[in-house]
């Protein structure tokens, strides 16, 4: 119930009644301003609570602002420079987030503080002053009264009016005093309703303020958050694919170290422990040696391992000559002396760590050839070649492959049996029976097929890409420019071995093949790179750097099928400028200039598979008999463009390597329409020459693919020309626009009004307010 109303007219009377709503009047403005002083304390708390929140905010961005990530490896891929910089996009954020926050405190203490304190001081302290005078008033007027009545009626008539006459000006300056009191009182109680709460209300304006910044800057942030969480996404799972390699190398280490050691430019290495003679004392100092077996020199530099620091400079001498010591002329163990050029006579006593570690430092030091772990590919005696016999094998396995099973999902993924691979090998590969194998029998899976390409890929003695050119490849996908890329590895393939070439051709254009069924077999450019990678570019030597460059290795091999056209049909240009080689990159003109995206980033690694060991001997017999007659045996090893609709699929036929035991991370599906620079909705005119678009999308998701069909792709021009209405759609998989007209989300969005597009392959619909496309086989009606 809300106070009384104070009538003036109750001023006259000053009745009791009078008197306890006046009463209730003053005490509502003492509990005002009492709750008014308690919200200014609380006020500057929290505006100084505010302040050190935002002194923390911004230690916090500076920190992560001076964060540097650095990256393993001589070069970093696009996820791994999203990353790098994310740190510093954070940063920015807080900082611009509490500029806002600096400018609403600054403001606080104008909007809020000073109006209360000014209303306190100034409505309610005048209140409390006219009450002091009400009081003194009515003090003063009851004592008058109270004097005039006792007042004698004998007194003389004019004493009697001079008294009347100041009574009645004492009560008439008591009323005026009373109606200014009523009326100040009753004036604050209907001010505090608006100069009370105006205040109150600024104050939370420039809170909704900051809070409105706060959520522009997160609209704006959500781009690149996008962006990040692709990225991230696909580091995670190349780390765990990556791990797992250095752990089975690390496994290999602890079994057999001396059998995985690194290829030095030093012939030998290591630590020795050397007599030094001071003051007719012997004692042993522990330097680490190296010694280059061209030039004869022998440096040392005094380390001490437990404080991790070089302790003296580096010496070196000329080595001329090493003898060993014999056991009962010292006694240390496996002891050798040494004599430098410039010091002749001077015998240098050295202690290796072990016997065969003395072995070692001997024969290198007395000019054998030195000790180097070779690759255990070139160890072990392969049995495939690139020669007739292999290239028959390859077309033979392709064209099976691209009549039977090019629509099979994971093609090349899912790994054949072992016993039934090495069947199929040993039958195609002995030219006695290789007539004799079926391959359209049911008896033959296309998984044991594609299994058995990759198998005879890794059987060759070197990889196909040779290990000559290994490292120039992957120097070639570390450029940042990627028609650079493209143009170096053009000029590299050229460079191969003719026979490796034709091979390499061969396989690429199946590949392409491969890729242009992606939405059916869920085998895109992307995937295809991550299980050909690391065998068509294995490196010599397995090594932790080794490991860390097979997402390199992925994209050389994703540049080859996407190009194979050009870089194997044209002759490299001499010289790459800014306008150089036009290759037919599948990418729009709108894109030329843009950061390379999801879609163009290496994904997942994969663990390398091992090569077992071949009878080379057994099978140089059987290729020496062999007599191959491509005129006189209708088998698929002799190409003809002009013949039947399935004979004529040879022309695009390749073959693939790299074996995935993790998993696949799909990239970033772009519909065809798209991959075409001409213009969207162009169609190939020429169904038995296929030049297959290089889709650098992920049809195989991360994890296993859900059994519900794909939603068919709105290619065809016989579409039905009645729309469905709009329906919500919940997106699949992670997806970075390339163009202004896509839309960037992650797995789980909800979109609304989606509804099918124009653009084939492509739907509409709507996020966060915007309207944009979003391929279709990226989600799935809700």
């Amino acid at each position: 119930m809300g106070l009384p109303a104070l009538e003036f007219s109750d001023c006259y009377l000053d009745s009791p009644q009078f008197r306890d709503r006046l009463k209730s009047h003053e005490l509502e403005l003492d509990k005002t301003n009492k709750f008014i002083k308690e919200l200014i304390k609380d006020g500057k708390a929290l505006i100084q609570a505010l302040k050190n929140l935002s002194s923390a905010q911004r230690k916090f961005a500076e920190s992560l602002n001076e964060f540097k990530f650095q990256c393993i490896g001589d070069a970093e891929t696009d996820d791994e420079m999203c990353i790098a910089k994310s740190l510093q996009e954070f940063a920015g954020v807080l900082q611009n987030l509490e500029d806002e926050r600096t400018r609403m405190i600054e403001n606080a203490d104008d909007v809020l503080i000073t109006p209360l304190e000014r209303f306190r001081k100034e409505q309610i302290g005048a209140a409390k002053e006219a009450k002091k005078k009400y009081d003194k008033e009515t003090e003063k007027y009851c004592g008058v009264l109270e004097k005039h009545l006792s007042l004698s009626a004998k007194k003389k008539e004019s004493h009697l009016h001079e008294a009347d006459s100041q009574v009645d000006s004492v009560r008439q300056h008591f009323y005026e005093v009373s109606l200014e009191y009523v009326f100040k009182v009753q004036e604050v109680q209907e001010r505090k309703m608006f100069e009370f709460v105006e205040p109150l209300l600024a104050f939370l304006q420039g809170l909704f303020t900051y809070y409105h910044h706060g959520y522009e800057l997160a609209k704006d942030f959500n781009h690149f958050k996008t962006d990040l969480t692709i990225s991230i996404q696909n580091t995670r799972n190349r780390f765990e694919s990556t791990r797992s390699e250095v752990e089975s190398l690390m496994k290999k280490m602890k079994e057999n170290p001396h059998e995985h050691k690194s290829i030095s430019p030093h012939t030998m290495e290591g630590y020795l422990f050397i007599q030094e003679k001071r003051s007719f004392v012997s004692t042993w100092v522990k330097y680490y040696c190296t010694y280059q077996r061209d030039s004869k020199r022998l440096s040392m530099v005094l380390f001490d391992q437990k404080s991790g620091g070089k302790i003296g400079e580096e010496e070196s001498f000329i080595l001329k000559s090493c003898t060993r010591r014999k056991t009962d002329s010292i006694e240390k163990r496996f002891c050798f002396d040494v004599e430098a050029v410039d010091r002749p006579g001077v015998m240098i006593t050295m202690q290796a760590l072990s016997e065969e570690d003395r072995r070692l430092w001997m024969e290198a030091m007395d000019g054998r050839e030195p000790v180097y772990n070779l690759n255990q590919d070139n160890q072990n005696e392969a049995m495939a070649q690139l020669d007739v016999i292999g290239f028959n094998v390859i077309k033979k396995f392709i064209y099976a492959v691209e009549t039977r099973g090019i629509d099979e999902q994971g093609l090349y993924r899912i790994v054949g049996v072992n016993s039934r691979v090495q069947k199929l090998l040993s039958l195609t590969m002995d030219p006695k029976t290789f007539a004799d194998v079926e391959l359209d029998s049911s008896e033959w899976e296309i998984k044991t097929i594609t299994s058995s390409i990759k198998h005879y890929l890794r059987m060759l003695p070197a990889p196909l890409m040779t290990y000559q050119y290994q490292r120039s490849f992957i120097k070639a996908a570390k450029l940042d420019n990627p028609e650079a890329r493209v143009a170096e590895i053009h000029s590299i393939v050229h460079r191969l071995p003719e026979k490796n070439k034709q091979m390499l051709e061969l396989l690429m254009k199946h590949l392409a093949n491969v890729a242009s069924h992606h939405q059916q077999n869920l085998m895109t450019v992307a995937n295809l790179g991550v299980v050909f990678g690391p065998t068509l570019l294995r490196p010599q030597e397995e090594t932790v750097a080794a490991i860390m460059d097979i997402k390199f290795q992925n994209i050389v091999v994703e540049i080859l099928i996407e190009n194979h056209d050009t870089i194997f049909k044209d002759t490299p240009a001499p010289a790459v400028g800014p306008t150089g080689l036009q290759l037919n990159l599948p990418r729009r003109k709108s894109t030329e200039n843009k950061a390379p995206s999801c879609s163009e980033r290496p994904l997942t690694l994969f663990r390398t598979p091992t090569h077992p060991d071949k009878d080379k001997a057994a099978l140089t017999d059987k290729r020496n008999s062999v007599v191959m007659n491509s005129s006189s045996e209708s088998q698929p090893t002799s190409l003809n463009c002009n013949s039947t609709h399935n004979w004529s699929k040879l022309n695009n036929l390749s073959s693939g390597d790299g074996e995935q035991d993790g998993l696949l991370l799909a990239r970033q599906n772009r519909p065809n329409a798209l991959q075409n620079p001409k213009g969207r909705g162009s169609i190939s005119s020429s169904p038995a020459s296929p030049s297959p678009t290089s889709p650098r999308s992920p049809s195989w998701p991360m994890f296993s693919a859900p059994s519900s069909p794909q939603p068919a792709s709105c290619t065809s021009s016989e579409s039905s020309p009645l729309s469905p209405p709009p329906r919500k759609a919940r997106a699949l998989y992670a997806c970075k626009a390339e163009h202004d007209s896509e839309l960037s989300f992650i797995a789980g969005t909800i979109f609304e009004n989606v509804h099918p597009s124009r653009e084939p392959g492509w739907l509409e619909g709507t996020l966060d307010g915007r309207t944009g496309l979003i391929p279709e086989n990226y989600v799935e009606f809700m």
